[in-house]
């Protein structure tokens, strides 16, 4: 009893402090907000934000990013080149401060007329530090003065000296080029997904109006590689989602203004760009910051919400639209059909958090609805039309979500998390775990592929459910159609977390909740033929309609199916396109072989089906990203639609891609 006592005493002695890269290694979190894959992503991001804000000041017009296939990641820029060497003022070298201290840098006077950093990403001097403490190894090269500097970390502390070579002159180049591995000791998982860095990268592109980024992704055949580019930054972005759907062109405005957040704080400047226009296919509002993208938005948003709610309504009002006793307008029936990007910077920003997805500026919130209310009222005023166009189509959103109110109690019953989905479900097959961090629920096409799959998965945490037989195009359909639907109501009750209805959510409507999900990976898997694609688009519409926050999250998937299965001797390979046929034929050589056409899941056999579809080892997964889905719903609502003129200029430019389709009698 005694000893037992003393190992449990809390005393003086029980207080500890961590020291140097213990600092990040043992809580990451504290840092890059996780200690799993995201807060492996946000690291990343860390050192190519240092290198974004070089070509912002006018240091360099490319920032190269390689991702190597033992993840592994090297960032390289043409800026002025990080200061390594001795720092008189600070009596150390500027390596063990911008490399090995916390809370050291050169952006803390950025408010000043003589900063090199006005507007940056980094501020806190935590990031390259940070990343480099958790990391298996960290290279820096930074070329600067006609001289290359050199150092290596490994695993948080310097390996050797940092050496400096002088280069001949028809090699001398500025710039840093960092490369480092994140560390699985500090990370849960290091596996960063191409899709991430091809969405941060089209997102800093955006927003960085000219500098070109360049990635390139290593695959065991090579190099895969992308650029990014927007010479004219959000305004060619809006442009781009729009898609040729808009109600309205695209516009942008600009605004420069000074300001504090409070009387006792000093002035500092804002910067602001928004870009927008109005469409009834598309709707996307994106934030950003200094470059970084503000997931949740914050002070900007805020402004977008009051100006736009405020001005609309005043139109509506001035021109007579509101019916008698009619209701006001809200955000919600306006973001309906807005397509937006904010792309705002200041010479001080106050984070939510070290991983910077929402800002909290009073002054930014103000000065930015200002600017936009001013912007607004002489855009109504100046283009009656356009101003006609868009009080219409929010007027209309208004009214349906205002019908759909109606419907929500029934919803309610129908969706309930609490029903035992096992035996209210038709068809559904559960899996045995209760962890919604390891389950999966596979969608798949009608009862045979139900048969195949049941006996081919890993019942431990693999379930199913089968979409027996039309599936509702949820895209136009009002609410009270769709969840007439069994196909949708089921779908959604095995999912579990309830729908997204934009609007005002009455009393006792239990409003959509992440945290009631109960799936990790949701996967559509599909015949890999024509009606299988069209009941993949139709599943992908719901979701985009009714669970869109579940394509953010990155839980939908797509499973891809072969198309053709070789056998040579007694060995199966299977291919899921023509290129891999080709290359499986030619690994083969001369020996004799099989070929044919992949069969429907509902024929294939339960051991094929774990291989090719099931196996997380051996399956291929599409994760379905928020792009995928705008564009899937663009090309439904375009080919089923009512727009006849836009379904005639489509198969006018793409029906020649499908002639050999075509079932032609040549009698």
């Amino acid at each position: 009893m005694a000893s037992k006592k003393a190992e449990n005493e809390y005393g003086n002695q029980s207080i500890v402090s961590l020291k140097g890269a213990d600092r990040v290694r043992k809580r990451p979190a504290v840092i890059f907000g996780s200690d799993g894959l995201e807060g492996c992503e946000h690291s990343a991001f860390e050192i190519l934000s240092n290198s974004v804000d070089e070509a912002r000041e006018g240091y360099g017009d490319r920032i190269n990013m390689t991702v190597y296939s033992d993840h592994s990641i090297e960032v390289e820029d043409f800026g002025r080149g990080v200061p390594l060497d001795w720092n008189e003022k600070e009596q150390r070298y500027n390596w063990e401060l911008v490399y090995c201290e916390l809370y050291a840098g050169g952006k803390y006077n950025n408010n000043s007329d003589s900063s090199s950093y006005k507007y940056s990403l980094g501020l806190n001097g935590l990031g390259a530090c940070a990343t480099q403490y958790s990391s298996e190894y960290m290279d820096v090269r930074s070329y600067k003065d006609g001289k290359v500097y050199e150092i290596s970390f490994r695993k948080g502390e310097p390996v050797g000296d940092m050496t400096v070579t002088e280069l001949p002159k028809k090699e001398r180049r500025t710039g840093t080029i960092h490369r480092w591995r994140p560390d699985l000791e500090v990370f849960t998982d290091i596996a960063i997904p191409l899709d991430y860095y091809l969405d941060m990268l089209k997102k800093q592109s955006v927003v960085n109006p000219g500098i070109k980024f360049h990635l390139r992704w290593q695959t065991d055949e090579g190099f895969e590689e992308y650029d990014f580019v927007y010479e004219n930054g959000i305004i060619d972005y809006v442009t781009e989602l729009a898609g040729g759907t808009s109600l309205t062109a695209p516009v942008m405005w600009s605004t420069e203004a000074k300001g504090r957040d409070r009387e006792d704080k000093e002035d500092y400047t804002l910067k602001a760009d928004v870009s927008f226009c109005f469409s009834n296919v598309t709707s996307v509002i994106e934030y950003y910051h200094n470059s970084s993208f503000l997931e949740h938005g914050g002070s900007p948003e805020k402004a977008v919400r009051s100006a736009f709610v405020s001005e609309i309504d005043k139109y509506l009002k001035s021109t007579g639209k509101y019916l008698k006793n009619e209701s006001k307008i809200s955000f919600a029936d306006i973001e309906d059909c807005l397509i937006l990007v904010s792309n705002s910077f200041s010479t001080q920003t106050s984070y939510e958090n070290q991983t910077k997805k929402s800002i909290t500026n009073t002054f930014i919130a103000e000065a930015m609805t200002s600017f936009l209310r001013h912007n607004l009222e002489i855009y109504f005023a100046e283009k009656p039309l356009e101003a006609d166009k868009i009080a219409g189509q929010v007027l209309v959103n208004k009214r349906s979500r205002e019908k759909a109110e109606s419907t929500r109690l029934d919803i309610k019953k129908k969706l309930s998390g609490s029903m035992d989905v096992a035996s209210r479900v038709e068809k559904f097959v559960n899996c045995r775990s209760k962890d919604p961090e390891v389950r999966e629920l596979y969608i798949v096409e009608g009862n045979s592929a139900l048969g195949s799959c049941k006996l081919g998965r890993a019942a431990e945490f693999q379930a199913i459910i089968p979409v027996r037989g039309k599936t509702l195009n949820c895209l136009k359909a009002p609410y009270d159609k769709i969840f007439k639907s069994e196909i949708i109501t089921d779908l959604l009750r095995v999912i579990g977390c309830g729908v997204e209805i934009k609007g005002k959510v009455k009393g006792d409507i239990v409003p959509f909740s992440p945290e009631s999900l109960r799936w990790n990976k949701i996967i559509i898997c599909t015949d890999a033929d024509k009606d299988g694609f069209q009941i993949r688009t139709l599943i992908l519409t719901m979701f985009y309609r009714l669970l869109p926050s579940l394509i953010k999250m990155g839980r939908i998937y797509i499973a891809e199916s072969p198309l053709y299965e070789i056998t040579s001797k007694d060995k199966t390979y299977f291919a899921y396109n023509e290129s891999e046929k080709v290359k499986i034929l030619a690994d083969i050589g001369d020996a004799k072989y099989s070929i044919q056409r992949s069969k429907g899941l509902g024929e294939n056999e339960p051991d094929m089906m774990w291989q090719t579809t099931m196996n997380p080892a051996t399956r291929r997964l599409i994760r379905v990203t928020e792009t995928d889905a705008i564009r899937t719903a663009y090309i439904f609502d375009t080919l089923l639609g009512d727009d006849l003129q836009a379904r005639k200029e489509f198969i006018t430019e793409n029906g020649s891609r499908y002639l050999s389709d075509i079932d032609i009698d040549d009698d």
